[in-house]
């Protein structure tokens, strides 16, 4: 019975010990479970990203090869397009002597084009609404003109007449090509008068990237619809697989150049680039077993770590029985601490450990007063730099577009208007980039706005009016520099995409201690998604993005969240930003 009487006893005396002791081998264990798995994962990890890396420097040599060669096609097609004699011949009737002289010119011009693709072996076609047609090497691409004139190539060539585009034909399993096909079509009328068509054997393609493939890494070129146009797994040109349209909105959405997913039946480790210029996908796909099967060496890994384990929890062991008295002592004095708002040191007292443990804490009780201090002022600090980052923010953003702007008019309209632009600039820099103020009146930034609304109407013309309604006791009260400007520059670049004329209008007014600024537009619209603010740290914002984004967040940090900017739209109907702040003179 004594004894009986003295386990419980024993076991209260050593409870703390004991429920450290039996945590913490938990949490060990639990940890090193985890460690071992992240170890293995991390390591995996490492190489996929280490490999990916060189990887990608070699995807980029091949990326290098498709531009060069889409350069040479670009370069062609041009040519073709400010041919007088190719139109001439292929959109109207001649006499056959006039149809000699032309087929002769016409088939010295084709050999001159063909020169620029002697790196390549393909044939090129050219075929007039009339039905002439010209080809460089008949035998390479063995098509007939009846053919091609009711091929899918012709028909879409035809639907964007103004795109040029790839196009996979297959004529049988031996005879796969990549068509680059454009409408011949007139600038100004827009007539079509014949279309052309860059064939290129898919066995040519293959040689951009066959010497960088390997067994278990493969490349595969693949359209919009997820069809395979070059691989060098030639079993599946021509097949379909939707995992590729997968795989490419996944990497499109994610930070990582790669992503370890199934395909075909295996772990594999997928990258992709986008190739704009063909519109298609280029992915490098490995698989992961042959590339990095013997890397990692899952069970040395466990072993080691169920060592440390063992040694840890003797450690533990000794320590948590020799610190448990003085701790628990300890434990008592900091948990009372927070009930005096941490203006009561503890006693430093019982083993060096805890000593030591005492000593710092009531050092980083005079740390953590001192902290706080610094923090309050610190945040008070950094509203600032936020404010004046915010307002330099804004000032290479409005230069840049200006100057995009004037650029394009002065190559559009010449020298003719040159005088009036660059004076309206000049006005526009001394008012806000050369005007260190933070504020300026609103007749300051009236006179901004027409300056600017002069620059693109001299780019656009005046199918855009403006029109400025001002209250009389308005025009000396302060704003903030450029809040109008960004949504005038919105309207002006994406408000009448699709509408070629409308109007926009400024208003501000006094509404008793705030001011309003409104600015409406009749415009395309947009649709409730878009009328969100847009954010700033995506790695393609429009400069315009900025703008309006910088304009919402300078007047909350100037006068609060309760001010700012709010954007309304319908789709059709035009687009109203209203800029709320308070009324200050």
């Amino acid at each position: 019975m004594e004894k009986m009487r003295w386990i419980p006893v024993s076991f209260k005396q050593r409870g703390l010990f004991i429920n450290m002791f039996f945590i913490t081998v938990v949490i060990i264990v639990i940890v090193s479970v985890t460690i071992a798995w992240t170890t293995i994962r991390m390591s995996e990890k490492f190489f996929f990203g280490k490999f990916s890396i060189m990887n990608a420097t070699v995807m980029n040599q091949v990326i290098d090869s498709f531009e060069s060669f889409n350069y040479s096609i670009v370069q062609a097609s041009n040519n073709f397009l400010t041919s007088g004699t190719i139109k001439s011949v292929l959109s109207g009737k001649q006499s056959d002597r006039q149809k000699m002289t032309s087929f002769y010119t016409i088939g010295q011009q084709m050999k001159r084009i063909q020169s620029n693709f002697v790196p390549y072996d393909m044939d090129i076609v050219i075929m007039g609404i009339n039905g002439v047609s010209f080809s460089t090497y008949q035998n390479y691409w063995p098509i007939t003109d009846r053919e091609l004139e009711t091929s899918t190539l012709r028909k879409k060539t035809l639907e964007q007449p103004k795109k040029l585009m790839y196009q996979y034909h297959r004529l049988d399993k031996q005879k796969q090509y990549i068509v680059a096909t454009r409408a011949l079509m007139e600038r100004i009328t827009e007539k079509i008068y014949g279309s052309m068509y860059f064939a290129i054997s898919e066995k040519e393609i293959r040689k951009f990237y066959t010497s960088y493939t390997s067994p278990g890494n493969n490349v595969y070129l693949v359209d919009k619809t997820g069809l395979i146009v070059s691989s060098n797994q030639s079993k599946l040109i021509g097949q379909k697989s939707r995992d590729f349209l997968d795989y490419a909105a996944k990497l499109k959405n994610s930070s990582q150049k790669y992503i370890v997913g199934k395909f075909m039946g295996k772990d594999q480790v997928i990258l992709m680039n986008y190739l704009p210029s063909f519109d298609m996908y280029l992915f490098n796909i490995i698989d992961k077993q042959t590339a990095f099967g013997d890397l990692i060496d899952s069970k040395e890994i466990t072993l080691i770590l169920m060592g440390i384990v063992l040694l840890a929890l003797l450690i533990v062991f000794f320590a948590s029985r020799r610190l448990t008295n003085s701790l628990s002592i300890l434990v008592r004095q900091i948990s009372n601490v927070s009930k005096n708002n941490f203006d009561q040191y503890v006693a430093v007292t019982g083993t060096y450990e805890t000593k030591q443990i005492g000593n710092a804490f009531n050092s980083m009780l005079d740390e953590l007063h001192e902290y706080v201090e610094q923090l309050m002022l610190s945040q008070k600090q950094q509203r600032h730099a936020e404010l004046a980052a915010l307002q330099q923010q804004i000032n290479p953003h409005f230069l840049y577009n200006t100057l995009a702007s004037i650029k394009f008019l002065v190559k559009q309209r010449g020298k003719e208007d040159s005088e009036a632009i660059i004076n309206a600039l000049i006005s526009l820099l001394q008012n806000t980039i050369g005007n260190v103020s933070e504020t300026i009146t609103i007749e300051q930034e009236l006179d901004n706005l027409k300056n600017y609304v002069l620059i693109n109407q001299m780019r656009y013309g005046n199918r855009i009016q403006v029109n400025y309604f001002v209250g009389l006791d308005c025009k000396h009260v302060q704003i903030p520099k450029l809040i109008l400007q960004p949504f005038i520059e919105n309207s002006f670049f994406h408000g009448f995409n699709q509408k070629q004329e409308g109007t926009i209008n400024v208003l501000i007014w006094r509404d008793n201690e705030l001011l309003k600024c409104e600015v409406t537009d009749n415009g395309d619209g947009m649709s409730p998604i878009d009328e969100k603010l847009p954010k700033t740290k995506r790695k393609q914002q429009l400069f315009s993005g900025i703008g309006v984004r910088n304009v919402h967040e300078r007047i909350q940090l100037i006068y609060g969240e309760p001010y700012g900017v709010k954007i309304t739209s319908k789709p059709g109907e035009g687009t109203k930003v209203l800029i709320t702040i308070p009324c200050q003179s």
